[in-house]
């Protein structure tokens, strides 16, 4: 049903030095960049072994907490909601780096169904601020920051970021399965202020898909592109496709970089205020903030039905006191 992810340069090997990122950004597509970063010392550990990689990585842990999800084995590795929907099903750690390469070592090990673990965007600056002396990124600005994420076999389900993103693989595979923005209508996205990510996420589950619960993810399927990276391989993400990213090893590592902070968040002032934030954009990003505006705004379709009323948010209904919460939201992003 999906297609794979376009390869630069045919699937050769990138020259990090001479790689020119303005092209793929411009064409507004997702391309895969194979091999960008493979001279990377973490990759060339991760090449020896997962024991290799995680010295490597904790050779660099400067000791700083970092943000950790622990998942129960019934959860099945699939970041999400708890059965009635009014949490989450994981728990949240801060601990060092250390800590949660001892774990995934302990599971690594065992014989049965574990728990999942995810440690999720830490700034490597703060926990580990050696990495960049010997791992950069020489097609992006040096104030573009990496961030690490490190686990086990853990699912992020679909959803978008408004910055432009290069993740990189660092150990063991990762397969992102990529929607255009458009593909919103057919993705069921929940909440847009009550999710597990800090970003909204597809209630359906294109890996396992349900047609008989979710009957438009077929289509969304059908337009869905893919592909697995391995250690030093990279991907572009422009902003506002909805990424599934599926780490496939029992440790994985990979290193992202967002660049491009998002625009600023009632008719006249709407109109005044989208204009000044994305007139000048890009015309591919355009059209997708185009697709998400004709979905909750403008679309005749009822974007929420699929999501219970009392847990639609910033979706549903409001009252007076909800009105004036979501002002100041606006008025303080302001």
């Amino acid at each position: 049903m999906s297609s794979p992810i376009e390869e630069y340069g045919n699937g050769q090997c990138v020259d990090s030095q001479a790689f020119e990122l303005a092209d793929v950004v411009a064409a507004g597509q997702p391309r895969v960049l194979r091999g960008l970063c493979r001279d990377w010392p973490l990759v060339q550990a991760a090449y020896q072994s997962h024991s290799a990689f995680a010295q490597a990585l904790a050779a660099l842990d400067s000791g700083a907490a970092v943000d950790v999800l622990h998942l129960p084995p019934e959860a099945n590795g699939v970041v999400g909601y708890n059965a009635v929907g009014d949490g989450f099903n994981y728990q949240h750690f801060k601990v060092s780096l250390t800590d949660v390469l001892t774990r995934l070592a302990a599971f690594s090990r065992s014989q049965g169904v574990v728990p999942g673990v995810a440690l999720q965007s830490a700034l490597i600056t703060e926990c580990m601020p050696a990495f960049v002396a010997n791992h950069r990124m020489p097609c992006l600005p040096a104030a573009v920051l990496p961030r690490l994420w490190v686990g086990n076999r853990v699912t992020t389900p679909a959803h978008f970021d408004v910055s432009h993103n290069i993740a990189v693989a660092v150990c063991g595979q990762r397969r992102f399965t990529l929607f255009p923005t458009g593909q919103v209508a057919n993705l069921y996205i929940g909440p847009l202020d009550f999710a597990p990510t800090g970003a909204a996420i597809t209630l359906a589950r294109p890996d396992q898909p349900d047609f008989d619960r979710h009957p438009r993810l077929r289509e969304a399927l059908d337009n869905a592109v893919v592909a697995v990276l391995e250690p030093g391989d990279a991907l572009y993400v422009p902003p506002l496709w909805w990424h599934q990213v599926e780490s496939l090893d029992v440790l994985n590592g990979l290193i992202n970089y967002w660049w491009m902070p998002p625009p600023p968040a009632s008719g006249m002032d709407a109109l005044l205020l989208a204009r000044l934030a994305l007139h000048s954009l890009p015309a591919p990003l355009r059209e997708n903030w185009r697709a998400l505006f004709e979905h909750y705004v403008f679309g005749d379709s009822d974007a929420v039905a699929h999501i219970p009323k009392q847990q639609r948010g910033v979706l549903g209904e409001q009252d007076s006191q909800g009105a004036a919460t979501l002002r100041e939201r606006i008025r303080s992003a302001l």
